[in-house]
């Protein structure tokens, strides 16, 4: 069957938004403006993205898919962790040498994605209602554990880990729904109400929405299960309603869809390169419009048939591209 385009355009739009958040993250403090739009987007973009995933784990428990998963995010997890540690040295980054189970920045993801797939030989066994809810109340629950967080991306699998079971759950035709007129009209009004809401609160911690402290790191210890509860729900529903808006019609960006983890994977390299000598300012719109323009421009290229020919070896630890390449130019 024909991969449905708009999974692909969903994809390509998040991990769009993924590198545009983490270009503005530097100057979210300095602008109330900047820092609702930066909040507004952490409110779905990783809800959503591990939400995709989810749903294109349906073949998990096939024959040989643990060993191919391993290969395919926890060797190039231990690669990039080392490449990255070398290359925070060369720029200057102070905080270069982690240990091998805290991971550098964005990495958090491969490990977590491992670890959700490696949950769902006991989640799937049971009821969807009933597996949803015991990952909610996980997800609530290490809140109150100080002693998990980022190493190994405890905190961030336990807490995202819904999402992704969802993504598993559901079918094609359900998420379709979300294309229904009435539920775009309504996600509009959604959308604009939450960003409303960040702007009249720029005081909101953002650490609710990256989901790696506790509680107690976040001032919330007597409350937090409550706090979380809220974040789930907002994220649920503003990821609902984004995604309400993706074409379901192939262009030209589509097949980038199928890039997406080279993009997530390549992109620290420049962002931690902007951040180190600081390359950018926001001064007004223009700026900003600037940067989505880099945002576009670092996605389409390392989405681009040389650097996947380059760095696939290293990230789907073969050489399909760079064969094919070498095949054409005899």
């Amino acid at each position: 069957m024909e991969r449905n385009p708009f999974f692909d355009n969903a994809k390509v739009l998040l991990i769009f938004l993924v590198v545009f958040g983490h270009l503005i993250q530097p100057f979210i403090e300095a602008s109330v403006g900047m820092n609702t739009l930066y909040t507004w987007i952490y409110t779905f973009h990783m809800p959503a993205f591990i939400f995709l995933a989810g749903f294109f784990a349906k073949g998990f428990g096939n024959k040989g898919y643990i060993l191919k998963l391993a290969r395919k995010l926890l060797i190039p997890y231990v690669i990039f962790q080392l490449i990255y540690s070398s290359y925070y040295y060369f720029i200057g980054n102070s905080n270069w040498l982690t240990d091998i189970f805290y991971p550098h920045w964005s990495l958090w993801f491969l490990i977590s994605l491992f670890c959700w797939h490696m949950l769902l030989i006991l989640f799937k066994r049971f009821p969807i209602y009933a597996s949803l809810s015991v990952a909610v109340l996980l997800g609530i629950s290490v809140g109150y554990l100080a002693a998990i967080g980022h190493s190994f991306s405890l905190s961030r699998t336990f807490v995202f880990f819904p999402f992704f079971l969802l993504g598993f759950w559901l079918k094609e035709e359900h998420i379709m729904l979300l294309k229904r007129k009435s539920v775009k009209a309504t996600s509009v009004i959604i959308m604009v109400i939450f960003a409303a809401a960040i702007y009249i609160a720029p005081e909101i911690n953002t650490g609710w929405l990256l989901a790696s402290k506790s509680y107690f790191d976040l001032g919330m210890q007597e409350f937090g299960g409550i706090a979380r509860l809220l974040v789930y729900l907002t994220s649920t529903i503003m990821a609902a309603s984004v995604l309400a808006w993706v074409p379901t019609t192939r262009s030209n960006m589509t097949k980038l869809g199928e890039r997406t983890l080279y993009v997530y994977l390549l992109h620290g390299f420049i962002i931690q390169y902007f951040r180190a000598y600081d390359v950018f300012e926001v001064n007004n719109v223009l700026d900003i419009l600037g940067l989505l323009g880099v945002s576009a421009i670092i996605v389409l290229l390392l989405s681009s048939r040389p650097v996947l020919t380059m760095s696939q070896p290293l990230i789907e630890c073969k050489a399909s591209h760079l064969r094919k390449t070498l095949k054409t130019s005899e």
